[in-house]
């Protein structure tokens, strides 16, 4: 598709989606599982986000992105080790706001995005290790 510009993120039905550029210069979408916190193939996808819309649909930014996923694999999977580690503590802050019923502070909404932004990077490289053909650490780079 000759003129645009790659990568791009949306949300669709809350979920996650990115297009990314393939090897010979296609288009490829990948949607996040919220079973596995992988991607899963959503070239079915492209055209709806690209050129149909619709409520269920929005566009978001590189750190708009990130912050989505991390908050939803934070939500959705439970395990052992240090991302998950981190992502208690996010939860435990959110745990925290709640029930002093007040938003975060700025101090407390830059730990929150610099926690999830390590996270996004941590799980990411290890999809990529498992052979997650959607994977891509290097998302959170041009997200800070």
């Amino acid at each position: 598709m000759t003129g645009l510009v790659l990568p791009r993120f949306f949300s669709y039905y809350e979920a996650p989606v990115k297009l990314v550029e393939t090897a010979d210069g296609g288009v490829a979408a990948w949607r996040l599982s919220w079973d596995t916190g992988g991607w899963e193939s959503a070239d079915n996808l492209i055209d709806k986000v690209l050129f149909l819309g619709g409520d269920e649909i929005a566009e978001m930014t590189g750190d708009e992105f990130v912050q989505r996923t991390e908050h939803d694999r934070g939500r959705y999977l439970r395990g052992d080790g240090p991302i998950f580690a981190l992502y208690e503590t996010v939860r435990a802050l959110d745990e925290t706001l709640g029930r002093e019923r007040r938003y975060p502070t700025p101090r407390e909404q830059a730990l929150i995005s610099g926690i999830r932004r390590k996270t996004f990077v941590m799980f990411e490289e290890e999809l990529q290790r498992a052979g997650d053909p959607g994977a891509d650490p290097t998302i959170a780079a041009g997200s800070a």
